[in-house]
């Protein structure tokens, strides 16, 4: 195996870090090995620290550019989801520390601060390296880091229930959701549940934030109707809700609801618990964002 193949899971799970979506790191990653294909690698003496530097820049340069992209997406931005089933070996190294949670509070972090962050708080580089593949100072970089990690702990939503209870809430989520269960759905809710939903304009969605356990309730059993189903299989150009099924999988390293119609994933559910309530929803339909993930069974 070449020396880039060594690392590409590595250089993946950096570049999905910083970007927040696979298809842009995967891009990222296809420029880096490019860049390394035209150098002398005989010269190169730490091909993996090289590596992880020329694909950092890379990253970073490619958020600057979808930051602006996205300032034009219709409705909520949702980083793209990525399966951490155990038999997912392409994503393995992914399989901690990615939480969906986790990766929407990175979104709310300038391009370098991001950067630092992941280097330092996921891979553990030294400040020193990072500061050379960032193009800053140590103590600017160390600065960044400081400033990042005091972001994060403040906005990152706290789990508080181990991952069994968090899968016995996600499944009585799905069973609530399933049969139109209002009472039983509310009951899972927190009076002030937050409901997040990307559809990005190609498929149903709500276009703003939904707060409230009554309100995000009542949208959710609303769109479970055959009426809407269809018309939502119409907006992303299934003709019909051929094998519909909903199905518990490992999402960004926890559990979460797939929804899948005729072999073809079309909306991710993940949820976050705490003291004994949901408090937020992420609802991902976008087919361009999902599109990768395999349907289960």
């Amino acid at each position: 195996m070449s020396t880039f193949e060594d690392h590409r899971s590595l250089l993946t799970s950096v570049a999905y870090r910083i970007l927040g979506s696979v298809a842009d790191a995967e891009d990222v990653v296809q420029e880096a090995w490019l860049r390394w294909s035209g150098v002398d690698q005989a010269t190169v003496d730490d091909p993996k620290a090289y590596l992880i530097r020329v694909t950092s820049r890379l990253a970073i340069d490619r958020l600057r550019w979808a930051k602006s992209r996205r300032e034009a997406y219709v409705g909520p931005w949702l980083p793209e989801p990525i399966s951490t089933e155990p038999d997912t070996a392409e994503h393995a190294e992914l399989a901690e520390s990615v939480e969906l949670a986790l990766l929407v509070v990175l979104e709310t972090l300038s391009p370098l601060e991001r950067a630092v962050f992941v280097l330092r708080e996921a891979f553990d580089l030294p400040f020193a390296e990072i500061a050379e593949i960032i193009g800053r100072a140590e103590p600017a970089t160390r600065q960044l880091a400081r400033r990042a990690r005091e972001h994060v702990q403040e906005k990152r939503p706290r789990f508080d229930v181990d991952r069994d209870e968090r899968r016995r809430m996600t499944q009585r989520f799905m069973n609530a959701s399933a049969n139109g269960d209002l009472d039983g759905l509310i009951e899972l809710l927190s009076s002030e549940v937050t409901m997040v939903s990307d559809g990005g304009g190609k498929a149903r969605a709500a276009l703003r934030i939904i707060t409230g356990a009554d309100n995000v309730s009542r949208w959710l059993l609303s769109i479970n109707t055959p009426a809407n189903i269809a018309r939502f299989m119409a907006s992303i150009g299934m003709a019909e809700a051929a094998g519909l099924s909903f199905e518990m999988a490992e999402v960004n390293d926890g559990p979460a609801i797939v929804a899948s119609a005729d072999g073809k994933v079309i909306t991710v559910i993940s949820l976050v618990v705490t003291d004994g309530k949901i408090e937020t929803i992420y609802l991902l339909a976008n087919p361009e964002k999902i599109a990768h993930l395999r349907a289960a069974g």
